[in-house]
C-alpha cells in the first residue's frame, strides 16, 4: 500500500531491496527526478579522523557511547568509531 510520505513507492521499495535505510531510500524517492542520482550522494564533508585531535575523537565517542574510551590512544579512539 503506498505511503502519503513517499512519492516514488516502487523506487523506494527497489532502493529498501538494495539495502538503503528507510531514510536514504525515503530522501532519494521523494527527490526530483533531475538530481535524484546525485541525492544518495550527498554529505561526506567531514574531513578523517586522522586529521581529528584525540580530543575531538573522545568527544564524538562520548557522544556515540563507546565504553573505554578515556583508556583508549587516538588510533584505538579512532577504530572504535569506525567500527561501532
Amino acid at each position: 500500500m503506498p505511503r502519503a510520505q513517499i512519492k516514488d513507492e516502487k523506487t523506494y521499495q527497489a532502493l529498501r531491496r538494495e539495502g538503503a535505510g528507510k531514510e536514504k531510500a525515503a530522501r532519494i524517492a521523494n527527490d526530483s527526478g533531475a538530481s535524484r542520482s546525485a541525492t544518495g550522494r550527498k554529505g561526506g564533508k567531514a574531513g578523517t579522523y586522522e586529521d581529528r585531535s584525540k580530543e575531538d575523537l573522545y568527544r564524538e565517542a562520548k557522544k556515540v557511547g563507546i565504553d573505554g574510551r578515556s583508556r583508549m590512544t587516538k588510533s584505538e579512539l579512532i577504530d572504535a568509531l569506525r567500527h561501532h
